[in-house]
């Protein structure tokens, strides 16, 4: 008779890439024969897997303390065992099996794998990674680490050197994923731009991107994390030809002054950043972009500042995040910079920036009112069913409303909607034309 599998609860922490590392893992698993539940309000499995981040330090702290609070669970009987992988234990490993003695086990970012012989069992056969997100949409990692090696961030400490999946399994994973469903695909890396350089010396994230969307039944491909230092132009022509190559791009530009942009060793300058936009913006017609701004950086004067602002007016980014400087350890600025800008310097600067980019959000989404846009249906809400445009990729972007009494729609269907109206982030639409 065969033993009955345990059951395992996945937390996973932090970003997309991180997610995806989750479902391969719960793939394993569940081929295996174990029964998986990941993001559990209340985990109740016999085994708890916490898959971390280590990026920022408030990321830092809601692992530790979902650690703590597992760590407790386990001493108190309500599980049996507690695994630990991800950023955070990659780069304080030592530090984390010191303090939190009742963790069974702690993995890293590339031998998590190693779980399952740990817990007796051999690598499954053809196993795939299990979607947590709605089977219509998938994230699609096609590399790991950077070399750009910014003066503030702590991801090449983590991940090491940029290394491109080989472009052919990316295909392969992209075609097995459509005849599961998928339609939508939020590409990710921690810089896809670099995409390729470490094979051969070349960049080939426009040859991928055009390979993809040629994939039958792959409606949506969406770019996240590029660079603007040495933009390979060729992507520009694929997303402006390639009508389900999505007219978005996520590009963290960080700050505009050169004197910041040094400092930062971003190795690029303020007249190319604005260059870069106004090309983005020449080439593909009503692309939205997003970005990540950070105030606050070593070194930065009220000048430095101003010139953010100004950008900031000038660009109009549909989209933008923005954060205060937090030193992190090992890093570049935090053996060579002193944190000299104060805490109430830092944060009135971010409030005086996101109350900008407020207004101006407000008047990009209020312009769409009218237009006749193509969504799909990620779930309902309450009277609601909430919907993206190719301009919003999930959880982090606006959504679009439509009332359910209007009539019915299905999840991870596109549907022509009109825009009725707009708030400060989202739209509201109805499907009679």
């Amino acid at each position: 008779m065969n033993k009955k599998k345990k059951t395992i609860d996945f937390i996973t922490m932090g970003c997309s890439k991180n997610l995806v590392d989750s479902e391969n893992l719960i793939g394993l698993f569940e081929a295996k024969g174990y029964e998986v539940t990941h993001d559990s309000e209340q985990p109740q499995g016999d085994i708890v897997v916490i898959n971390t981040c280590g990026f920022i330090e408030d990321a830092k702290q809601e692992s530790i303390d979902a650690i703590l609070e597992m760590a407790q669970a386990k001493t108190e009987g309500r599980l049996e065992k507690l695994f630990v992988m991800g950023c955070l234990s990659e780069r304080y490993l030592a530090d984390l099996e010191a303090e939190i003695p009742e963790v069974d086990g702690w993995y890293g970012k590339f031998n998590y794998k190693q779980l399952l012989a740990d817990l007796e069992e051999s690598m499954p056969d053809g196993a795939h990674r299990h979607l947590t997100t709605p089977k219509h949409y998938a994230y699609l990692k096609i590399a790991e680490g950077c070399d750009r090696n910014c003066a503030y961030c702590a991801i090449p400490i983590i991940t090491g050197r940029h290394k491109s999946r080989p472009i052919e399994e990316i295909l392969d994973e992209v075609k097995y994923l459509v005849k599961q469903g998928v339609k939508e695909f939020q590409v990710i890396a921690q810089e896809l731009t670099y995409y390729g350089v470490d094979i051969d010396g070349k960049q080939h994230i426009a040859e991928l991107v055009e390979k993809m969307a040629d994939i039958e039944g792959v409606e949506w491909i969406r770019l996240h994390y590029a660079y603007p230092a040495h933009f390979p132009w060729k992507l520009l022509k694929v997303m402006r030809e390639k009508k389900n190559v999505c007219n978005y791009l996520d590009i963290a530009l960080q700050h505009i002054s050169d004197n910041m942009l040094d400092r930062m060793h971003r190795h690029v300058s303020k007249e190319q950043t604005y260059e870069l936009i106004r090309k983005m913006r020449e080439e593909v017609p009503g692309i939205h972009i997003r970005t990540t701004l950070m105030v606050g950086f070593p070194g930065e004067t009220d000048e430095d500042f101003q010139e953010l602002i100004e950008f900031t007016k000038w660009a109009r980014f549909e989209r933008m995040g923005a954060f205060a400087y937090s030193e992190e350890d090992g890093t570049y600025s935090a053996k060579h910079y002193k944190d000299d800008v104060p805490d109430d310097v830092k944060q009135n600067r971010l409030d005086r920036l996101m109350r900008i980019q407020q207004n101006i959000s407000a008047e990009v989404e209020a312009e769409k009112v009218g237009k006749i846009m193509r969504v799909i249906i990620d779930r309902t809400e309450g009277e609601w069913y909430i919907a993206r445009s190719e301009f919003c990729s999930p959880e982090v972007d606006p959504e679009v409303l439509i009332p359910v009494s209007e009539t019915e729609l299905t999840i991870g269907e596109f549907y022509d909607v009109r825009i009725t109206d707009a708030e400060e982030f989202d739209l509201y639409a109805t499907t009679r034309l």
